[in-house]
């Protein structure tokens, strides 16, 4: 990617809220948040982050590329587990700051780097007034030891 293909954000509320023109408002870090959905039945996957050249990725390719902020660099989820993400929507919010992919993945039907297939598997809660989680789905879709090889 030689640069962004998008414009800045308008300044006029009115178009960047009900014009048409897709005009991500990057943070400072050049980046959007991503809330990830499965496109059957709505369960919530992960969040990330996507910078213009992850959101570019994802448009051309139909698989959606994240930016990994602790590696800094474009990151192809499902592409060492296999468990690709076809992107079958792409919702924005009204300010343009947020953006929801709805899924379907591939492979073991996981998204966690954990084998679960929802990052979300702990609960949170409060016990003799501390804070502490509980896990809720403790299945694993496949051994990450075996698959990433740690």
């Amino acid at each position: 990617m030689t640069g962004s293909v998008f414009a800045p954000p308008s300044s006029d509320k009115k178009i960047l809220e009900e014009g048409l023109s897709f005009t991500p408002k990057f943070d400072e870090h050049g980046l959007v948040t991503a809330v990830v959905t499965d496109a059957r039945d709505g369960e919530l996957l992960m969040v990330a982050h996507m910078n213009a050249e992850a959101i570019e990725l994802t448009l051309e390719s139909g698989i959606a590329h994240y930016f990994s902020r602790s590696r800094a660099k474009i990151w192809k989820k499902g592409e060492s587990s296999g468990n690709l993400q076809t992107v079958k929507e792409i919702r924005v919010d009204c300010d343009q700051d947020a953006i929801w992919l709805k899924v379907e993945v591939a492979g073991h039907d996981a998204t966690c780097h954990t084998g679960r297939r929802s990052c979300f598997y702990r609960t949170a809660h409060t016990v003799n007034g501390k804070p502490v989680l509980v896990v809720a789905d403790d299945h694993r879709h496949f051994d990450p030891d075996h698959v990433y090889g740690h």
